[in-house]
């Protein structure tokens, strides 16, 4: 993978709107463990047979957070830390997919009980749900084809095109150094759609999640793909998010996150996702 630093970028992030999302690199460490994949609608493993169910939406267009292998099923980051953190505290979950624009009404009108979906815990967002500790630290970063070079923000603004994720702090971002109303800035529902752009040269950039980008350009190698690291993007941390009646919940939520922290687990499944 190739990393390029912008330099001389005074430009700072606000926190994401209510609607970004976000993912990034981890800070973890040595051994790998067995992902474990979920049917879109069935139930993950758990200890206790009688205990209780929830219903978890994802979006599942964020590898390597979140996709749909072949047979249907939901797999990746955030279905493993889900699957962990229910076995520490004895509860069963179900994973639905969810569209991206219709998570977060999902969980308050009361469809699913947990958000886990490479969510960026924001101000605004905590006005309107519970969020867990962090599990997750990302930054944002730039995906240029082989043949387009930057070596600067103004190398940015000079490009045609720059692609985003419609609702994302990617776009945010865009807004940010191109302004919010630039044509320059080409929205796509969701990544799998705007990586395929990028491969097609139909936009000249891609602003997305470190996390997600690393693991594209990992597995296009060969193809000259580079990931350009720019300093200066806040860094944002994801949470699980549930509503603000649900406290008993969330202390559960928070209570195993911090179990398999400890345990090593979160390490495990952060190195078959992440290591280098």
């Amino acid at each position: 993978m190739s990393f390029t630093q912008l330099r001389g970028f005074g430009l700072a992030l606000a926190a994401a709107s209510i609607l970004a999302a976000c993912g990034g690199q981890s800070s973890t460490s040595s051994s790998n463990a067995p992902a474990a994949s979920a049917p879109a609608s069935s139930s993950a493993a758990a200890p206790a047979a009688e205990g209780k169910e929830y219903k978890v939406a994802m979006n599942a267009q964020f590898p390597p957070f979140e996709s749909m292998n072949s047979a249907g099923q939901i797999e990746g980051f955030d279905v493993d830390v889900m699957n962990a953190i229910a076995k520490e505290e004895g509860f069963k979950v179900t994973y639905h997919q969810q569209a991206w624009d219709g998570i977060f009404a999902s969980l308050k009108a009361g469809d699913n009980d947990i958000l886990i979906s490479g969510i960026t815990i924001t101000d605004d967002r905590k006005k309107e749900m519970l969020f867990s500790e962090p599990y997750y630290k990302i930054t944002q970063v730039v995906l240029v084809p082989q043949g387009k070079n930057i070596a600067s923000v103004e190398d940015l603004k000079k490009m045609d095109k720059v692609g985003v994720t419609i609702g994302t702090t990617g776009d945010l971002a865009a807004q940010k150094i191109l302004g919010a109303t630039s044509e320059k800035i080409i929205r796509l529902e969701n990544l799998p759609l705007m990586l395929k752009e990028v491969e097609t040269g139909a936009v000249d950039a891609v602003i997305s999640d470190s996390a997600v980008v690393a693991d594209y350009v990992k597995k296009k190698g060969d193809k000259g793909f580079t990931m350009v690291e720019v300093p200066d993007f806040t860094v944002e941390y994801y949470g699980i998010a549930v509503r603000q009646d649900d406290k008993a919940l969330m202390d559960k939520i928070n209570s195993g996150l911090k179990k398999i922290q400890a345990s090593g687990e979160y390490d495990k499944i952060s190195d078959k996702y992440f290591a280098k």
